[in-house]
């Protein structure tokens, strides 16, 4: 198996943004994108996933859109070039996640196809110092350039933070499901023959 990583940078007019992602880590991050609870959520993602993922951001003055927008694709784009041409790979996972009161379900595949079906009730409009539509719209940024298939919904909460949590801890271990080589797994897990595009 090919060693399974990517290293990716993006710097645009608003942001700059460096990358590195390793599927088979062990959940270890370092991830600075200058807001807390953003670090927080991508730091669930790679502790529960087991990838090994650095984050480091940069961003203008004008808000959380931009710099939340640009870590979900460049993330996205990471996992994608580190996963090649997918050979071997379980390719769909799943999981539901409690935290709390808060119960979600997420459910992926990493087929190629960039999608994202996302039905989470927020309470309110932000978690802590995030708005609630910029992590639904990284999820959405996160699952076009990856180009897997994900759907998000949940079940249950009263309680923004863990909401966002169970989300990302349940997006973690479906992708930690989905990425896992399979050793009764013979070539690339499609009767197309690629889940490369």
């Amino acid at each position: 198996m090919a060693n399974r990583r990517a290293t990716l940078r993006r710097e645009t007019g608003e942001t700059k943004i460096v990358v590195s992602l390793t599927l088979d880590g062990t959940g270890v991050y370092e991830v600075n994108t200058g807001n807390g609870m953003l670090d927080h959520l991508l730091a669930q993602l790679a502790r529960h996933s087991l990838m090994d993922i650095t984050i480091h951001a940069d961003r203008d003055a004008s808000g959380w859109h931009h710099v939340t927008e640009d870590v979900g694709i460049m993330l996205g784009r990471a996992l994608r070039e580190a996963l090649g041409d997918g050979e071997g790979i379980r390719r769909m996972g799943h999981a539901i996640v409690p935290l709390d009161e808060a119960l979600a379900m997420v459910a992926v595949d990493l087929s190629g196809r960039g999608h994202a079906t996302l039905d989470i009730p927020w309470i309110g409009e932000q978690v802590e110092a995030l708005p609630v539509e910029v992590i639904s719209h990284l999820l959405e940024s996160f699952a076009v350039e990856a180009r897997i298939n994900l759907h998000a919904r949940v079940l249950a909460g009263q309680n923004n933070h863990h909401i966002a949590e169970a989300v990302f801890k349940a997006l973690a271990k479906s992708l930690r499901d989905a990425v896992e080589v399979d050793s009764r797994q013979r070539g690339v897990p499609s009767t197309k023959g690629t889940v490369s595009s």
